[in-house]
């Protein structure tokens, strides 16, 4: 994926392009950036701004378009009317996603928005928006309004949407004790995402909720979706900032979570096995994994969507979420209980040569019969958790596979159990291969 950031140069790294390259630069994203103006600024105060030239703004754009496929753009700081027009002029007919981060003034104060320039800005940056994302101050700058307990943000919102922008996501609004509100207005519909206040006056949060949004919308999100992304994601870099220099903390948006590291991995090594489209049930196929301990699904990685089957290749379909599986993390779970150093499973098409290739190879098997299955625990919609504590009620040691032969309506599968994914690729090789 190819992402495009039009912005200024923040030597400090806490905002502008340098940050920007810090954002999802281990998720198979190639961050492209045009720069308009310099920036000499730290973490206690901002110094001076030079603007590029519109030669070699013209050149950069030209250059970046001209030779690669731009899945989306974010646009930051533009600084006067001259590179607002340039950009317009660049841009306008594009098809793909624009975040507008409206870049007015720096945390430590430097103006990035000439005044004389709001009237281009209004004119050209806001109507290429196909999400604008200003704060409370911001919003009320482009929109002349203000925002108190008498004007809510939707007359704020209408204003800038008038302007031109798709949709705008107005951040920072404290709505009660220890909360923080974003409104947002999409074309036919207004809501409101929350989430719990951080007091940490940092550097960079701004941007990388703007690029949290352009990533997710990328990836074919809906808006909503994209902006409870972002607000999520903005929040884990303003928990993790750390102070570097000697002023205000900086956004650490680095800090890789290692189960989603290691199950990521061991999808895709999935994914290519030989032939392993033959093991995709019609269900399809999760994989999951958690961290110690796991107390309910919410709290084991799966793939919101699942591994599907596509001819005779297997593509992921979904984003690895926390809670993104219920059956196959229902069924790690309940194992876990018993055997918490389960923390890893996976299912595959039922297959009798499966079957007996797993026996074969000595592992740990055990099984559930569907037909036996209480009227009252199928009427509750817990079948996965009765079926897998009948399959371990009498094992002493912790399964590597389980399976049952199906039931009415219901497909036959086959469940393999590990304490990390890697060894769950380990028992696949050996059962697929």
């Amino acid at each position: 994926m190819n992402l495009l950031s039009i912005g200024g140069s923040d030597p400090s790294s806490g905002a502008g392009i340098q940050s920007d390259l810090r954002t999802f630069s281990t998720d198979n994203v190639h961050w492209l950036t045009v720069i308009t103006a310099i920036t000499g600024q730290n973490t206690l105060k901002f110094g001076k701004v030079e603007p590029v030239s519109i030669d070699i703004l013209k050149n950069q754009l030209q250059l970046v378009f001209s030779d690669f496929k731009i899945d989306g753009i974010k646009i930051g700081m533009v600084y006067n009317s001259q590179i607002i027009k340039t950009i317009y002029q660049q841009l306008k007919k594009s098809k793909i996603p624009i975040i507008v981060d409206p870049v007015i003034k720096s945390t430590t104060g430097g103006e990035l928005l000439k005044k004389s320039a709001i009237k281009d800005y209004q004119k050209y940056i806001i109507p290429l928006a196909t999400v604008i994302t200003p704060n409370k101050y911001e919003a009320e700058i482009l929109s002349k309004t203000k925002i108190n307990a008498k004007t809510m943000p939707e007359k704020t919102a209408k204003k800038i949407q008038e302007m031109g922008a798709k949709n705008v996501s107005i951040t920072g609004i404290q709505t009660k004790v220890n909360k923080i509100s974003d409104f947002i207005l999409e074309k036919n519909k207004k809501y409101v995402i929350t989430g719990d206040k951080i007091s940490k006056i940092n550097h960079g949060s701004g941007g990388n909720y703007a690029s949290a949004v352009l990533f997710s919308l990328a990836k074919n999100k809906s808006i909503k979706e994209s902006l409870k992304f972002a607000k999520q994601y903005t929040y884990d870099s303003i928990k993790n900032a750390k102070k570097i220099g000697r002023g205000i903390v900086i956004t650490d948006i680095n800090e890789k979570d290692s189960t989603v590291t290691e199950l990521s991995e061991s999808i895709q090594k999935f994914t290519e096995i030989k032939n392993i489209y033959k093991n995709i049930p019609e269900c399809q196929t999760n994989f999951v994994y958690s961290k110690e301990k796991p107390k309910s699904t919410k709290e084991i990685l799966g793939i919101s969507g699942r591994i599907v089957k596509a001819g005779k290749k297997v593509i992921v379909a979904g984003d690895l979420e926390y809670g993104g599986s219920k059956h196959v993390a229902t069924a790690m779970l309940t194992v876990n209980k018993k055997f918490p150093q389960i923390q890893s499973a996976i299912n595959i098409k039922y297959q009798n040569t499966t079957i007996s290739k797993i026996k074969k190879l000595k592992l740990i098997v055990s099984r559930y019969d569907r037909n036996q299955e209480p009227k009252n625990v199928k009427n509750k919609g817990s079948s996965i958790e009765w079926g897998i504590k009948s399959a371990i009620k009498n094992l002493k040691e912790s399964p590597d596979v389980i399976f049952h032969n199906g039931g009415f309506g219901k497909e036959p599968m086959i469940i393999v159990f590990g304490d990390t994914p890697k060894n769950i690729l380990k028992k696949i090789l050996k059962i697929a291969g």
